[in-house]
């Protein structure tokens, strides 16, 4: 069904202004000044959009969905997180595919893709896990890049589970640089990380407090350095994940000032949050485990800046649902048992609106760049992140006026907790469309399942 929004004010990376926007066909087709619907094709919906913004749909190019991890399996379906996503704003997701050592990369892509594959409300993609490179992996992987999956992920920590050593990072980045395809990364050291769990639970210290200092910002800015120098030797184009620490980020900028194509990821957690609600007691503390950690509130404060000065591209949010009650708990005796990661697929968009513009800490462009536009650019995602003719009609229509709470209660999400119960909105889409079909209405998701797709993607 053709759809007209009027009286939008429209922002994107670089534009702000009012004006009516057209869609049909899943794409934009007109936006002017004020568009008669009498011009509109017969069944045209009416959105009135006065005193709102008009955002392009928002990208999350960082979430894993079908996660086996740490001896379960996350919380949330592709039926359960595309909704979520939605509501909170969210069209296209980007997961990680994250097989096994031993598995084949080939059937891992038609594992995750089954998953979401006629069965997600939004469009998705994937990045495609190396967690080994030999021949057989290597065909396999020049087979998924065919496939327009153009982005590779490999991990640099996770000792003897996901990580790469030092030559497969090499070879892996090498066929990037061939495909012209980038390689996204979770930089932490993996040997300082294991070495440091060990010498903790040897000290009795295994309560979810001690998960940070197990891996501090030292370490994880020494990843990014490593990563750094295998990039400048094979002249791949990276992208750095849930950097969480100012040390990182100047990390990364050495890189860059040495001609590495680099871009740097953050996580809503890792802004809005800080190391404390890990040290709550109880082992309430455990809701907030991931790696790399919430930081201290000073790390938090730079990546605010980082972020506002651009040097951080996109704001993604890792979202790795585990229910607190019966998987969190696992870790009791020891925090390395406990399921790493916060939901907040749901809350990405909200509370960096909240957090981040109605406090002042970023302007509306900023906001938009981060949450969609880069993400576009640097992952290849045709039609996607700006509000223009011939663009997909992914389109939210942003109410700054609306207050409420977060709750677990009325989340989508499958958890059982909310990282956020309780805090304030200042905000929420009031619309949310994929490719032209209204698929939420003032937080109630009103779409189809199945109606995304996987998002046709360009390399380099």
């Amino acid at each position: 069904m053709p759809l007209l929004i009027k009286n939008p004010r429209i922002i994107t990376a670089t534009d702000d202004y009012t004006a009516d926007v057209y869609c049909e066909s899943e794409t934009i087709t007109r936006i002017e000044r004020n568009i008669d619907p009498a011009s509109c094709a017969k069944g045209t919906e009416l959105i009135d959009a006065s005193g709102k913004y008009l955002f392009p749909g928002f990208i999350d190019p960082h979430v894993h969905i079908y996660l086996p991890f740490m001896g379960t399996f996350a919380k949330d379906t592709w039926e359960s997180a595309s909704r979520a996503a939605i509501v909170g704003g969210t069209t296209t997701l980007i997961e990680m595919i994250c097989p096994g050592k031993a598995d084949s990369p080939i059937e891992a892509f038609e594992t995750w893709l089954a998953k979401a594959r006629g069965v997600s409300a939004c469009d998705f993609s994937f990045h495609m896990g190396v967690t080994r490179f030999d021949p057989q992996a290597e065909r396999d992987f020049r087979e998924i890049v065919r496939r327009g999956v153009t982005s590779f992920k490999v991990f640099l920590a996770y000792k003897g589970a996901l990580g790469v050593d030092d030559r497969e990072l090499y070879h892996t980045l090498r066929l990037a640089k061939e495909l012209g395809v980038v390689v996204t990364a979770h930089c932490e050291n993996e040997t300082l990380v294991d070495e440091r769990q060990k010498e903790l639970l040897a000290a009795a210290k295994t309560g979810p407090e001690y998960h940070e200092p197990s891996r501090p910002p030292y370490v994880e800015a020494e990843g990014v350095h490593h990563l750094m120098t295998f990039a400048r030797q094979t002249g791949a184009e990276v992208y750095i994940v849930h950097t969480s620490c100012d040390a990182a980020v100047r990390e990364a900028q050495c890189g860059i000032a040495n001609g590495v194509n680099a871009h740097i990821e953050v996580v809503l957690p890792h802004l809005v949050l800080d190391k404390t609600y890990a040290e709550r007691p109880g082992f309430e503390g455990a809701k907030y485990v991931m790696s790399p950690p919430l930081r201290g509130r000073a790390d938090a404060d730079a990546m605010w800046n980082h972020l506002r000065s651009r040097t951080v591209s996109t704001v993604a949010t890792d979202h790795a649902p585990f229910d607190f009650e019966t998987q969190k708990t696992m870790g009791r005796q020891a925090f390395t048992k406990i399921p790493n990661g916060i939901p907040s697929v749901e809350d990405r968009v909200n509370l960096l609106y909240t957090h981040g513009v109605a406090a002042g800490r970023i302007d509306l462009h900023t906001f938009v760049a981060a949450a969609s536009t880069k993400a576009a650019q640097i992952f290849g995602l045709k039609g996607k992140g700006t509000v223009a003719v011939g663009a997909d009609a992914d389109l939210v229509v942003y109410d700054p006026n609306y207050r409420g709470t977060i709750s677990a209660k009325t989340h989508l999400m499958q958890t059982d907790y909310s990282a956020f119960e309780g805090w304030e909105l200042k905000g929420r889409p009031s619309v949310v469309t994929v490719r032209g079909q209204i698929m939420a209405r003032d937080g109630k998701f009103v779409g189809k399942l199945g109606h995304g797709r996987l998002v046709p993607r360009t390399t380099r």
